[in-house]
């Protein structure tokens, strides 16, 4: 029962080893992944805001702006490596209460990685012509790097580089500081009264100019954006001088603190989580395993006590066999029969009792005393001219 429970032992530990070893690796790559089923809402703010209302067709200044972006995972169309999100987001006016701007977009991207994938119905406002490419931006990689991503944007359609700037604390977190700067280049034109921009044509077509300061807080863990600042402008600029001619949008757009809690709070559980798989699991499992295996080895092993008193009595089988048939000899003989003498000679005994110290040797723990006297075989006495040494009779 000690050898089957040592051996019981023995495979659960090494079981338990290996499930320590795939646990940080191969199975939080099948486990820890960007969900399918995401709903969340993050709220920025702005202050001292500008835009030009198309409704009243004038500009309005020294506003307050509230951005919403709220995303929903399409499950139904993702699978286990590529996840769909929907998101919407608004942009309010609270200091004139009217709408701003209003956009819609969908996308997939790879649930670890984070990289976008032209697949499953992805568009931006609707037009599906738009190949997103890059990285997502929402989320960035599980494990990101100290390095530069290339995040589509949605407004010039193409990736454009952000660039690992430096760490920094948010509510606790160490999170990675990613930069994206985006000097004045042109996305279209539009053409709007010339009133507007000062000239007596009744229209003017004029380039339209986008720039964006963008700062993303990224827990390096999860890849959750835990922050985000957003300083956008959009103007129409004069062809041929390039200046200003009239400002459509300019807006330092910060995450609000209730939104920046939420989503460290949310971050919080899953670095818990992808702590419990890659870290405390496989350290528990580790020790309980070793633990389990060095025990069931020292359990399967026969006890010393046990090995020495099964070799002893193979010695002392071994010193039977090899008694019996000399003694059986002896009493056959009929010249040993008259001649006690012989028979009392220990010469048999001895060498049988050298052999088997030779094959079982450093077990006879007694010492010289407790043996007795050593005795030592002696030739028989010497008979007749043969045994002098003489020559032989003629």
């Amino acid at each position: 029962m000690r050898r089957v429970i040592g051996l019981i032992l023995t495979g659960a530990g090494t079981f338990l080893i290996v499930c320590a070893v795939l646990l940080p690796t191969w199975v939080s790559s099948q486990v820890i992944k960007f969900p399918l089923n995401e709903y969340e809402t993050a709220t920025l703010a702005a202050s001292n805001a500008s835009y030009f209302s198309p409704s009243t067709l004038t500009e309005k200044t020294g506003v307050n702006l509230q951005a919403t972006y709220t995303i929903k995972g399409d499950g139904a169309a993702g699978n286990s490596s590529t996840a769909v999100w929907d998101e919407y987001s608004y942009v309010y006016d609270l200091t004139n209460h009217q709408a701003v701007q209003q956009a819609t977009r969908r996308f997939a991207f790879d649930r670890r990685t984070a990289v976008l994938v032209n697949c499953c119905g992805a568009n931006i406002n609707g037009d599906s012509s738009i190949v997103q490419r890059g990285y997502l931006g929402y989320v960035f990689p599980i494990g990101t790097q100290k390095q530069t991503y290339d995040v589509f944007d949605i407004t010039l359609n193409q990736p454009e580089p952000f660039v690992y700037s430096g760490t920094t604390d948010v509510h606790g977190i160490q999170a990675y500081e990613f930069v994206e700067n985006i000097a004045p280049v042109q996305v279209g034109t539009q053409t709007i009264p010339g009133s507007l921009v000062g000239t007596s044509a009744s229209s003017v077509t004029l380039p339209e100019y986008y720039q964006m300061h963008l700062i993303y807080y990224v827990d390096p863990a999860t890849g959750a954006l835990i922050d985000v600042n957003e300083h956008q402008t959009q103007s129409l600029r004069d062809p041929t001088t390039g200046a200003q001619a009239l400002l459509l949008f300019d807006a330092d757009l910060i995450a609000t603190p209730a939104t920046v809690s939420n989503v460290v709070a949310l971050d919080t559980s899953g670095r818990n989580k992808l702590n419990l798989v890659e870290t405390i699991l496989p350290l528990v499992l580790g020790i309980v395993g070793g633990v389990a295996l060095v025990t069931g080895i020292i359990l399967a092993r026969k006890p010393r006590q046990r090995l020495e008193d099964e070799l002893d009595v193979m010695s002392r089988d071994l010193a039977t066999s090899a008694e019996g048939p000399a003694s059986a000899e002896h009493a056959a003989a009929p010249e040993h029969a008259a001649a006690p003498e012989h028979a009392a000679a220990p010469g048999h005994h001895a060498e049988a009792t050298a052999e088997l110290a030779g094959i079982v040797p450093g077990l006879d723990g007694s010492s010289p005393d407790e043996r007795g006297p050593e005795v030592t075989a002696q030739p028989p006495e010497a008979e007749g001219p043969e045994a002098s040494g003489g020559p032989p009779a003629q």
